[in-house]
């Protein structure tokens, strides 16, 4: 799984874990509903280091919180 993947996993997770929508994640980090989808879509995957910084505060995590879970352990080389 590439970087980009594990991101939108885990906002996928977070979101099922603190029980809220898209929609929801998307107020609470003072972004558009359509930046969080097309994150998560994966023919797009646009992620950059202030979006996860912004969903991080819509959920009340730090960065670290973010990155220290499962889908970031075993991440593909991203090198071709």
């Amino acid at each position: 799984m590439g970087i980009k993947d594990a991101i939108a996993l885990r906002v996928q997770n977070l979101c099922d874990e603190h029980n809220i929508t898209i929609c929801k994640l998307a107020t609470n980090s003072g972004l558009s509903r359509s930046t969080i989808y097309s994150m998560l879509e994966p023919e797009r995957r646009d992620v950059s280091a202030v979006l996860v910084k912004k969903i991080c505060d819509g959920f009340g995590i730090t960065i670290i919180d973010f990155y220290n879970s499962p889908e970031f352990y075993d991440l593909e080389q991203e090198i071709k």
